[in-house]
């Protein structure tokens, strides 16, 4: 037991006590008395953003390159809608994270105070719990229960609102204790049934996903996988966990995947879910397997004991995190089975749906994909935001070590900026590079101020089509021809001339044989850099231009 403090100082004090660096945040008048605590604690960075939303995401990047809780602070009422971006990507993400919100006094609510919103209401279904702070005794409780339950069965993110007046009350308690991940290992018997089931399968596909991965447990299970001569499929934006150089690697099952690997997994006699949820992405819009039973069997491996079952049965299913099953399982050895074959015809299909395209217009992203890929270290880390540009990075790109994709599963904008200035502060040795779209980077560059600010070695390069590409091609798929708020090209700005003004280096290429000289005079820059990637409008996805999606479109119009 300390003496009296303040619960702005005993909060402090608990962020210290769980391992916290670094805390992103915008700041506000309600929770003046935390940014004054973190005065007198330099242990803590405190990393001031440009928007809410772009903090929150940072704080969930930096939660699962690091694998414990991000942390952010911002304001009420608009603060905390705006982070309210980032507490979604974390939620869908399955990544650790807590939002701390300045709330009004505890005089005015209920009165639709100035600002005032009932957070338990507002982000009860985008967060494993909303813990409101209304005893300064209790400050110490609410931090550690929201650390560990951030971390505990399936990771998330916990929103804890602050009175303001709360803050400043003089109170004494105890501190608490670190948040652990407590292991939800796997039995032995499961183990060994999963063991046999595989060895009865012919037409066996693992899929890996999700959160809760270790370096260990990855290099543990890609021995597993290629000694057993396994087919891997990654979910949505999981790429990373196996090298997409191993012979056992097939593919991602995301968005707009090959069709020959979703063939290839309604084909399957069983399927080995580790750590995915089986969301609507993952499962290619629900069809990949029957609902609710699918006529593969199933063995489901998840940490959070409700996703099991939740849409899809299984034949199997096992309550543990990933990293702990995969290594209870590689501990075992290699299982034999008579698939090998079937692995390699996926992964031939694999190396054929991954083989360089030529696009229209005078930049061949494959051709910049393939230079970044010979020129720049394996432990490089990509982050994106959402659009079609993302296709170039998460298929021609090959993913070789664990910790290298950093992006949004929940599909959100904007966030390939924040996340890169995570990625620097949680790894400054290694490489970053944002891969951004005209649009996706307009929602987020104001962050750029925050990177020139730390004197974050990042580098974005942003594919300007003058469009919001992925829904140009759906609009052009259903109402071909009828462009209708999809054209960027008469607002944008000068991009280059924009990052100047942040203090990044910036330059503008147009022609793939300029991009390498290009790259390297950004990357002697010794803070954030931007080079504008012009791409043809007509190259709006690899296997199709825009001209051939609304010509398609068109022949099938009545009439």
């Amino acid at each position: 037991m300390k003496g009296p403090r303040t619960a702005a100082r005993i909060l402090v004090d608990q962020l210290l006590l769980q391992g916290v660096d670094r805390v992103f945040c915008v700041p506000g008048e309600s929770f003046l008395a935390v940014l004054d605590a973190l005065h007198d604690c330099p242990q803590i960075e405190l990393v001031t953003c440009r928007h809410e939303g772009g903090a929150a995401m940072m704080a969930e990047a930096y939660g699962k390159l690091t694998g414990r809780p991000g942390v952010v602070f911002c304001s009420r009422g608009p603060g905390a809608t705006n982070a309210s971006s980032g507490l979604h990507v974390a939620f869908q993400d399955s990544t650790p994270m807590i939002l701390f919100i300045g709330q009004n006094p505890r005089d005015v609510m209920t009165r639709e105070g100035f600002q005032e919103i009932d957070y338990r209401c507002t982000f009860g279904t985008q967060a494993k719990a909303v813990l409101q702070l209304e005893d300064a005794a209790r400050t110490a409780e609410f931090v550690t229960r929201a650390f560990q339950l951030a971390m505990s069965g399936r990771p998330g993110p916990v929103v804890i609102p602050l009175p303001e007046d709360v803050l400043t009350e003089i109170a004494e308690c105890a501190d608490g204790r670190p948040a652990a991940r407590f292991a939800n290992e796997p039995s032995p018997k499961a183990v060994s049934a999963v063991r046999a089931l595989l060895t009865e399968a012919r037409r066996p596909v693992v899929m890996l996903g999700g959160s809760g991965w270790t370096g260990e447990a990855v290099a543990a299970f890609r021995r597993f996988a290629e000694d057993s001569g396994l087919p891997v499929t990654a979910s949505f934006r999981r790429q990373d966990l196996l090298d997409n150089d191993s012979s056992s690697y097939i593919g991602e099952l995301g968005l707009g995947p090959n069709p020959r690997l979703v063939q290839m997994v309604a084909e399957a006699d069983l399927i080995l879910v580790i750590g995915a949820r089986l969301g609507e992405i993952g499962t290619n819009g629900y069809t990949i397997m029957d609902i609710p039973c699918p006529r593969q069997r199933l063995i489901h491996v998840y940490p959070g004991p409700d996703e099991i079952g939740h849409v899809y049965r299984p034949e199997l299913g096992i309550v543990s995190d990933p990293a702990s099953f995969a290594l209870a399982l590689a501990a075992g050895g290699a299982v034999r089975g008579d698939w090998d074959d079937w692995r390699k015809a996926a992964r031939a299909d694999f190396e054929a749906w991954t083989a360089p395209r030529t696009s229209p217009g005078a930049i061949q992203m494959c051709e910049i994909m393939a230079w970044l890929d010979e020129s720049l270290p394996e432990d490089t880390i990509y982050t994106n935001g959402a659009g079609n540009f993302t296709v170039w990075l998460h298929r021609f790109h090959r993913y070789r070590r664990f910790g290298t994709q950093v992006a949004p599963i929940c599909g959100s904008m904007g966030y390939g900026i924040p996340a890169a200035l995570a990625a620097k502060f949680a790894r400054p040795e290694a490489s970053v590079i944002c891969i951004a779209g005209d649009g996706d980077f307009q929602m987020t560059c104001t962050e750029l101020a925050t990177a020139a600010a730390h004197g974050l070695k990042i580098r974005i390069l942003i594919l300007n089509n003058g469009m919001l590409g992925t829904i140009r091609m759906h609009q052009e798929r259903h109402y071909p021809a009828r462009v209708s708020g999809t054209d960027l090209a008469r607002g944008n700005p000068d991009f280059t001339a924009l990052a100047r003004s942040y203090g990044a280096h910036a330059e503008r290429v147009e022609r793939t044989t300029d991009f390498a000289a290009a790259f390297a005079r950004a990357d002697t820059h010794d803070g954030p850099a931007v080079i504008e990637i012009m791409i043809d409008p007509e190259a709006l996805t690899p296997g199709a231009s825009l001209s051939q999606i609304r010509q398609a479109a068109l022949q099938t119009l009545p009439g």
